[in-house]
């Protein structure tokens, strides 16, 4: 994971899935997560689960350029953990969007007075 460089792409995704599959889920994705932080180009890779729907996934990643992601998305590891989710977890949703960063700003909530 590159922690000077910036993202010039978000990639965010979510996952849905059956109450009887999460730890199925996990399983299958913990390992690629590991592994595609330590990926050149990779800036941020983080899976969370909704505080409100615990069966919903939240996935954010942060990349350099388009051609990473291109080349992470046909890896052996990813398509591994894709294959392993696809063919072992019941998917009720499934969502995804690229992100295209034109600025960034760093940003820390103040509690107003």
């Amino acid at each position: 994971m590159i922690t000077n460089k910036k993202a010039n792409y978000v990639v965010h995704t979510t996952y849905t899935i059956h109450p009887d599959d999460k730890q199925i889920f996990i399983d299958a994705v913990k390992e690629h997560i590991l592994l595609t932080r330590e990926v050149d180009g990779n800036v941020y890779y983080h899976f969370s689960w909704d505080m409100i729907d615990p069966y919903t996934c939240v996935l954010a990643e942060g990349w350099v350029d388009q051609e990473v992601i291109d080349k992470q998305l046909t890896s052996a590891v990813f398509q591994k953990a894709l294959k392993a989710v696809m063919d072992n977890v019941r998917i009720l949703d499934r969502q995804g969007t690229l992100y295209t960063v034109s600025a960034e700003t760093d940003i820390i909530p103040e509690v107003a007075e």
